[in-house]
């Protein structure tokens, strides 16, 4: 029997088990039939607390086809709660280790966690660099630790995710697949977004992609922007709830949100 705990981050959900010591060992096919919704428990993602080296832990994260990822920003907000839960310690501040490097998290008065994400990268073996006309949409690609593409839209409702997200994931310009974003602008710091999830599909939120955005927004050379609107944090939307997003003198962004404890059961 395996103690697991549910966590979520503006919906984009995570079975969380504390794995310190090493001991459990989960196969692709355990992952997936955790987070199945109909015959596991139902998640996004299974996220390992394990030991680190380098840092305060490592968050070991696997998408719930059983698949191995880089990064998650709404993961590793959640992974820095749970671990303040599991080793009972008062920090303000947290070092997680993931497969994209070291994040430095900090837990704010309002019980959100600012995560330094890092610089954004426009050029990877991921994908092409530049504008990819997809579908008859305009993607900007960039990389947060994992591949995204984004497209600025006019109406989000006339977007049919289940249709496109697997059409853009799998297109032959991504060797190793792609992360989706779909983005309104409502106004000049605040816009909507849907995201299709490399190895999980639609989801409610996604703390990379939301990263992806604000880079191709207010980082990025693609898209003509009024840098003054991107000096202050802006909200992503998305259907799960809303993040934050701002970015420090080194242009990495910083992805503030809240990290939120479900349940806990054994499976």
């Amino acid at each position: 029997m395996i103690n697991f705990y549910k966590y979520h981050g503006a919906g984009n959900d995570f079975i969380m088990i504390n794995n310190l010591d090493k001991s459990i060992f989960l196969t692709p096919e355990n992952i997936s039939l955790y987070c199945d919704r109909n015959f596991g428990i139902g998640a996004d993602g299974v996220i390992l607390l394990e030991p680190s080296t380098k840092a305060d832990c490592f968050m070991n994260y696997y998408n719930s086809d059983g698949s191995l990822a880089e990064m998650c920003g709404n993961g590793a907000r959640c992974t820095a709660k749970f671990y303040l839960k599991e080793t009972g310690k008062d920090l303000n501040e947290i070092n997680l280790e993931t497969r994209a490097g070291i994040k430095n998290i900090k837990v704010n008065d309002d019980d959100t966690y600012s995560v330094d994400m890092g610089a954004p990268m426009f050029e990877s073996p991921d994908f092409p660099s530049g504008i990819l006309k997809i579908e008859d949409f305009d993607f900007n690609t960039v990389s947060m630790g994992n591949p995204h593409v984004v497209a600025l839209v006019d109406d989000l409702k006339k977007i049919d995710l289940k249709t496109i997200g697997p059409k853009i994931e799998n297109n032959e310009n991504f060797p190793n697949k792609i992360n989706v974003e779909f983005v309104q602008k409502i106004m000049p710091d605040y816009y909507k977004v849907k995201v299709w999830e490399r190895g999980c599909g639609a989801t409610l939120a996604c703390g990379t992609g939301a990263c992806a955005v604000y880079s191709i927004l207010c980082i990025g050379k693609t898209y003509v922007h009024r840098q003054d609107l991107c000096n202050k944090e802006i909200t992503l939307e998305f259907p799960g709830g809303k993040l934050y997003l701002s970015k420090n003198e080194q242009d990495h962004v910083i992805l503030r949100g809240p990290a939120t404890f479900v349940f806990e059961g054994k499976i």
